[in-house]
């Protein structure tokens, strides 16, 4: 059997930041195909299913390359808490895996290092953004922070918000704030009001 003729058809997928055993068998390469790319050292599999060019180089920057292939590759996936807090510069907190909110009903993909959380309402506040090769879903900074109250801890979530009645770039939102506490049921007037008293 000739695997090269196999690396010929995957050609296409040479310069993408990964791609699925689903889209390889619909250019007609077989799953053993791909296992013996894998084995040769020709390509990499990177999760369960999914695989890029050994030789691929990243175009984003390091700090956010893994955030970006594991939003990426989760196709309902949102960016969220720590992960958004940290993209935000909301947050002293290390990213040390990254966290995923997905629709509540959705089955939970298994990811090295991520963080997945079943969420409700997850269109609210869901926006996007692109690092480097990415083009990724993240929930907005509003959202990030009341959901800081609904999944972490109040330290952190009083920090967030303290950051972001802070930063100058983007001007806080009030009006926003308010309509997604409502609308997700999370009283944050307290903290609001000793954030800008």
């Amino acid at each position: 059997m000739r695997h090269s003729k196999y690396a010929k058809q995957l050609e296409p997928f040479r310069q993408v930041p990964f791609f699925t055993a689903e889209q390889a068998a619909d250019r007609d390469v077989p799953r053993h195909a791909i296992a013996y790319l894998v084995k040769k050292g020709t390509l990499e599999k990177i999760y369960p299913g999914t695989y890029r060019f050994a030789e691929y180089e990243p175009e984003v920057d390091f700090q956010w390359e893994n955030l970006g292939l594991i939003a990426s590759s989760i196709s309902k996936g949102v960016i969220c808490l720590i992960s958004a807090l940290c993209y935000y510069e909301l947050t002293d907190q290390v990213m040390r895996e990254v966290w995923i909110a997905i629709p509540h009903e959705s089955y939970a993909p298994k990811r090295p290092n991520a963080k997945i959380i079943r969420m409700r309402n997850i269109s609210l506040g869901k926006t996007e953004i692109v690092l480097g090769e990415y083009k990724v879903k993240i929930f907005d900074q509003e959202r990030c922070i009341i959901d800081a109250f609904r999944y972490l801890s109040k330290e952190i979530a009083i920090k967030a918000l303290q950051k972001y009645f802070k930063n100058t770039v983007n001007k806080a939102d009030l009006k926003k704030l308010g309509a997604y506490a409502k609308k997700l049921r999370v009283d944050i007037t307290p903290y609001i009001l000793s954030c800008t008293t």
